[in-house]
Order: C-alpha cells, then sequence, then structure tokens
C-alpha cells in the first residue's frame, strides 16, 4: 500500500515550499501525512469517510496558492486508485498477512484475539457490538408512513 503514498509524495515533493531552516522538514511532513492517510485508509477504511481532504488539509500549508489545484488533483487521482485496489482485495486477509481480528475488547482491557465473522468486525461474542440500521431503517419507514396518512387526511 505504500506504493500510493510514494507516489502521491513523488509527485508533490517537487512543489512543497521549503523550511528556511530545514530544508527537509516540509517534505518529512507531507511524507508523513501521505504514509498516515494510506496506512488509515488501509487499516480503518470504514471508518475513514473523506481520506482525500483529510490529506489535502493535512499537506496544503507546504505548498504555495497556486500549486493547490495540482494538489488536489494529485491526491484525488491517488486515493481513488487506492480505494479501488483495496476493494478488490480479497476478504478475510489484511494487506499483512495476517487474519482480521475483533474490533472489540476483552474486560481486561486486551484486544479481542478471535476472528470476526464473515463480512463483519466482531467476532461471535461481541456480535451485540455491531452496528445495525435495520431499526432505525424501520422507524423511518414508519415515520414516513404516518406523516403520508396526515398529508392524504
Amino acid at each position: 500500500m505504500y506504493r500510493f503514498s510514494r507516489s502521491i509524495y513523488r509527485e508533490l515533493a517537487p512543489r512543497v515550499v521549503e523550511d528556511e531552516w530545514d530544508e527537509c522538514a516540509n517534505k518529512q511532513k507531507v511524507l508523513d501525512a501521505c504514509e498516515g492517510t494510506i496506512r488509515r485508509l488501509t487499516y480503518d477504511r470504514r471508518y475513514f469517510a473523506r481520506p482525500a481532504p483529510t490529506l489535502f488539509n493535512d499537506v496544503r500549508p507546504y505548498f504555495a496558492m497556486c500549486d493547490q489545484l495540482f494538489v488536489w488533483t494529485v491526491i484525488e487521482r491517488n486515493i481513488n486508485l487506492a480505494l479501488e485496489f483495496l476493494s478488490r482485495m480479497p476478504e478475510g486477509v489484511g494487506l499483512d498477512g495476517r487474519p482480521p481480528e475483533c474490533n472489540a475488547h476483552t474486560r481486561k482491557g486486551t484486544p479481542c484475539q478471535r476472528r470476526p465473522l464473515p463480512g463483519r468486525d466482531y467476532c461471535p461474542s461481541h456480535k451485540h457490538l455491531e452496528e445495525t440500521f435495520e431499526g432505525a431503517e424501520l422507524a423511518l419507514e414508519t415515520l414516513d408512513g404516518e406523516l403520508q396518512q396526515l398529508a392524504a387526511a
């Protein structure tokens, strides 16, 4: 996955505005932001709603105003490629080759070591923690039906 962060960095590095005291400081900050975003996208994709705007906001202070559109274009293109690559990955194996682990913690505070259910984030012992939206959808349908009855009356 680091090929995506390195690709972003290689395209953006020549346009980074240099710091007057340390020539490499701003480039290092841009590289760290790129790698951090791709790492989070890899391991926490479900809860990372807007990776491209987040990365852009992290790195935009290190570029001139005239380069902002170029920076956004590069970031958006590479993040979309990374998302497409991740969507094609087989389920059940992480990028590092380890099987996924349950997102819950035990009573002692240590991470649960069990495998989650297929297509889920939690193991059978912690499946009650899984976010479900069925109840919310049913309540919304009921409310919608009631509103239609009131409008018809």
